[in-house]
């Protein structure tokens, strides 16, 4: 017997519009000019069920059903919403396709997942066209908003039974950065119970029924579509989605969709704080904000002059569950992200996998319990056994992530366990680096790496995206230097500094350092590097 009272997300949406037919469920914010609702739209529970069920017939009446998988291009449209509940309800998993992707990314991504079918947004169709003709297996690709009366048959019959718990919900790609993304298999019980840990975590996230929340995240990822949309479904409340983050356009887009809550990344803050005031900026409705990754000189500011609290979390798209520092006194002048609760248990240890002392950093390991340690994490790595008991060895996830934990048991975020460079024996987090660069007026994004060295074995090597006031020259490469080394040790300031007019990003605005150089070029030979090796001296 399952101890949730559902077994579908879909039959989670169901039991909404019986109990709150009227209210928004999702919406997307007006855009002048965007391809789809430029004025907005919002489904209510009760408008958006029908059409759910009849898509539902539809995809039923082709032979579709529990073991299939079916590909959703459709941008942060709505109506992904009401595939993704009509799919469900058959027990059939979800692939959402990243909009930015390419054409060997999304092959990659067909080939690997054995997607039965695609539906895809008209704009896109020939892009998957090129990919179903290069696929090894046949792939049938169909137009999400006139789904053809004929759609081609699945082919494999589905597997016996109806959907539930355990059934496969969606299949959703992690960015690494190395090799090819892995497909995280992710059940019914994930999303229901990632809904449920959200509602529940209270202090300054005193979720309530019919909450709003304003989600700028994109549906292929984790946040907005498994555990932020199923938490308002459960709750009867509605999912906000601007096709993207519009820092100029978002406190009108919070006002005019009457939000009472955010999720935002670490990006959000700084664009918005560098934005002018606007009168609606102090005309919102919000409670309170979700994410991670805001810079600790700017929390305190952005709460005081925007008038909520930003609650810092820790998440991943194989846990479902996140921690977070919402209980008072929060301490937002760190990058505390909360203290484990019953459900999610967690150590930090060493490279041997041995519990660090309080204080010391390491790895974040996490499970359910030592009895479940696997209990609503992801399924495992789609064909990849192998990673998945890796990740999973001794018995609990290991997360990637060095952190420390206080006496208290708190834990602060430290930075990716691969984003630690080593420099003459010594540790440095780049985000450290890339926080105190971030605080400066004349920065508007930075990726810190670490470059060979011969002596020392890694450099700082700080990339600078300029404001579109600031210089970018010798003279303010120094200021750079300078403003680092007043601000951290001598030995983390970056010794090597370089200008660049972009950084490669994935769709959830996460900086992909393995793409800002080709594997081939040498960062340090560029004509444009400032090398500040020689003032990297202990002060007496």
């Amino acid at each position: 017997m399952s101890e949730f009272e559902f077994t579908t997300v879909h039959e989670v949406f169901g039991r909404a519009t019986e109990r709150w037919p009227d209210n928004g469920a999702v919406c997307a914010t007006p855009m002048p000019g965007r391809a789809y609702h430029p004025d907005g739209v919002e489904f209510s529970y009760a408008r958006a069920w029908p059409r759910i069920e009849a898509l539902r017939r539809r995809y039923a009446a082709a032979g579709y059903g529990h073991g299939h998988r079916v590909a959703l291009l459709l941008e942060q449209r709505p109506e992904f919403f009401l595939h993704f509940l009509a799919l469900n309800s058959l027990g059939c998993g979800i692939v959402p396709i990243n909009p930015d992707y390419r054409h060997d990314e999304m092959l990659y991504q067909m080939d690997h997942s054995e997607a039965d079918l695609a539906v895809v947004i008209e704009s896109r169709l020939e892009d998957l066209l090129r990919v179903a003709a290069d696929r090894r297996k046949p792939l049938p690709v169909v137009p999400f908003d006139t789904l053809p009366d004929d759609l081609p048959n699945p082919g494999p019959a589905p597997r016996d039974g109806p959907a539930g718990i355990e059934s496969e919900c969606s299949l959703l790609y992690t960015s690494g950065t190395t090799g090819r993304p892995k497909g995280c298999i992710l059940s019914n019980g994930y999303y229901i119970n990632a809904g449920r840990w959200y509602l529940s975590m209270g202090g300054r996230l005193n979720f309530g029924e019919g909450e709003r929340i304003l989600n700028p995240l994109p549906f292929f990822h984790m946040n907005a579509q498994a555990v932020c949309a199923t938490a308002l479904f459960l709750s009867g409340g509605c999912l906000i989605a601007p096709d993207r983050f519009h820092p100029g356009r978002w406190w009108a887009d919070v006002v005019a969709t009457r939000a009472s809550a955010i999720h935002y990344l670490g990006v959000v803050p700084p664009l918005l704080m560098n934005q002018p005031e606007t009168p609606e900026e102090k005309q919102h409705q919000l409670r309170f904000g979700v994410g991670a990754g805001i810079e600790p000189e700017l929390h305190g500011a952005f709460e005081e002059r925007f008038g909520f609290p930003l609650v810092e979390v820790w998440g991943m798209t194989e846990t479902g569950r996140m921690i977070a520092d919402c209980h008072e006194p929060r301490r937002i002048d760190s990058r505390a992200f909360g203290i484990p609760e019953p459900g999610l248990e967690a150590r930090v240890v060493d490279d041997d996998d041995n519990d660090v002392a309080s204080g010391g950093e390491g790895e974040l390991l996490v499970r359910h319990t030592a009895a479940e340690p696997r209990k609503w994490f992801f399924a495992g790595y789609l064909k990849n056994e192998e990673e998945t008991e890796a990740a999973w060895r001794g018995g609990w996830f290991h997360t990637g992530d060095t952190v420390r934990q206080g006496d208290d048991g708190m834990l602060y975020f430290v930075d990716r366990k691969k984003n630690i460079i080593r420099r003459s024996g010594e540790n440095i987090a780049a985000a450290e680096i890339e926080a105190c660069l971030q605080a400066h007026p004349g920065v508007a994004q930075v990726a810190v790496i670490g470059a060979p060295d011969e002596i020392r074995d890694e450099e700082v090597l700080a990339c600078i995206v300029a404001m579109p006031d600031a210089a970018d020259d010798d003279g303010q490469a120094r200021a750079l230097f300078d403003w680092c080394f007043e601000r951290l040790a001598y030995y983390k300031a970056p010794g090597w500094l370089l200008f660049v007019d972009s950084l490669p990003t994935t769709g959830t605005q996460k900086v992909q350092k393995a793409q800002i150089f080709p594997d081939e070029e040498d960062p340090r030979q560029s004509p444009n590097i400032h090398d500040f090796r020689d003032l990297k001296k202990r002060q007496r």
